[in-house]
Formats: structure tokens, C-alpha cells, sequence
């Protein structure tokens, strides 16, 4: 059975917000940074899989700090965990101002994807095998956030998870 790693999927995309990004405070749109993101994180998932890939689902993403035109933006992407046919993925949006060197995080969220065959068939995905310390606590919290992303789709009901149920009950 094939195994990979988180780091086998690391995507980093680099952007630079130009004035038809923005809106009319001079800030970056935030459907362009969510489309994005959803392009970093695809390839991350594509990389991961060897196959082509479709968003299942979006976290919530919180916009923490605004992106300012001419800023550039950083986004890293790479996988957290592989279930059957779907994968979640874990994505960091940074931006910097050059001329200050000015850096600072503007959000993060994850993103499901499940991979397909060439029938544009769920397939199943390669396995995952974490290694560092943050792999594993991305690894080990996504099954919560699986459930939860579940739940609120109405595909399951609360008392029928199992990690998410031990979360409410601590």
C-alpha cells in the first residue's frame, strides 16, 4: 500500500494583490483570497493523491487581518489526513508589504477534497503517514473536524459521532 507524508503535499503560492483584486478600501476581495486558497489546497490534495480532485467542503475561515493592495500573499497548503476517497487539507494565508517588510497572518481554514478516478469516480486516496509534532496534531484533531463538517451538513447526527461526542463530554 502507497503511504505519503504532509510534507510530500506542500504548496506554497505567491500572489501579489493588484487593484482589480480589491474592493473600494483598497482591500483584497474576499471571494479572490478564498478562490485562492481553494487552488493551493486542490494542488496540495492533487499532489497528494495523483489524481484529480474536487472541494468537498470549506471550513470556516476567519479573516483575521485585511490584505492591503500591493501587498503580497503567501498561502500554504498541505494535507492533514486521508480518509476513504477524501482528504482534508490544512491552509495558511500570510501577507507582506515589501516595502515595510511588514508580515503578518490573515487566516487559515481546511479544505476537503475528494479524489477521482478517471471516470470522474470517487477513488480511494493515498494513505497518509504523519511525521512531525504539528502533523500530528493536525492528523489526530481531523477526525473531529470531519464529523462536525458532517453533522452540520446533516450527513450525520450528533450522537452518532464518536470523537466529537468525547469532545462535548470532557
Amino acid at each position: 500500500m502507497q503511504t505519503k507524508t504532509p510534507k510530500d503535499s506542500i504548496v506554497t503560492m505567491t500572489e501579489i494583490v493588484l487593484p482589480n483584486d480589491t474592493n473600494t478600501l483598497n482591500n483584497l476581495r474576499g471571494g479572490k483570497i478564498l478562490h485562492w486558497m481553494d487552488i493551493a489546497s486542490a494542488i496540495s490534495a492533487g499532489k497528494h493523491s495523483n489524481a484529480v480532485v474536487v472541494t468537498a467542503s470549506v471550513d470556516n475561515v476567519s479573516f483575521e487581518n485585511p490584505i492591503k493592495l500591493g501587498d503580497v500573499v503567501t498561502i500554504t497548503a498541505k494535507v492533514t489526513r486521508v480518509f476513504n476517497t477524501s482528504m482534508e487539507t490544512h491552509i495558511e494565508v500570510w501577507a507582506e508589504n515589501l516595502p515595510t517588510q511588514t508580515r503578518y497572518k490573515c487566516n487559515e481554514a481546511y479544505y476537503t477534497f475528494v479524489a477521482l478516478d478517471s471516470n470522474g469516480k470517487p477513488k480511494k486516496a493515498t494513505a497518509l503517514i504523519p511525521e512531525t509534532e504539528e502533523d500530528k496534531r493536525h492528523y489526530d484533531g481531523a477526525m473531529q473536524r470531519r464529523e462536525l463538517r458532517l453533522v452540520l451538513a446533516g450527513r450525520m447526527k450528533a450522537h452518532e459521532t464518536n470523537e466529537l461526542k468525547n469532545f462535548f463530554d470532557k
